[in-house]
């Protein structure tokens, strides 16, 4: 299915900023772990969309998602640790599984960041190459 075709396109960039604000601010003003997540696949997979749009759709309300190509997308989970943040994915994935019977599963590459009270600077420069570097081709 074409992203033009489902209205679905990139994110304003500015959100990404927004997502990783809010995760140093949980972790600055609260004493809160979050983290962020790459998703990434093979460029033209056409379950990749629909997955994000699953994941996007059981999210929290404190979670958020940017989408920053058809085939990667960056998650905030907020206020849970990398080994939560796990398990929520692994949760997610099922379900999409579960609930879409497919052919095949999508194939998606998941890398976490987390964001720790204490940590440092949460920035576009400092996430975006560990949840992706590996990834380039």
């Amino acid at each position: 299915m074409d992203v033009m075709a489902t209205g679905k396109s990139n994110d304003d960039p500015r959100k990404l900023r927004e997502i990783l604000d809010k995760a140093a601010g949980l972790a600055t003003d609260h004493s809160l772990h979050s983290v962020v997540v790459g998703l990434a696949a093979e460029e033209g997979d056409l379950l990749f969309p629909e997955l994000v749009d699953y994941v996007e759709s059981a999210l929290r309300m404190d979670d958020a998602i940017f989408r920053m190509t058809r085939e990667r997308a960056v998650l905030l989970l907020a206020d849970v640790a990398q080994e939560g943040a796990q398990e929520i994915i692994g949760r997610l994935c099922s379900g999409f599984n579960d609930r879409f019977a497919r052919l095949r599963e999508p194939a998606v590459r998941f890398s976490f960041f987390e964001v720790k009270p204490n940590d440092g600077e949460v920035s576009v420069k400092r996430v975006l190459p560990a949840l992706f570097s590996s990834q380039l081709h």
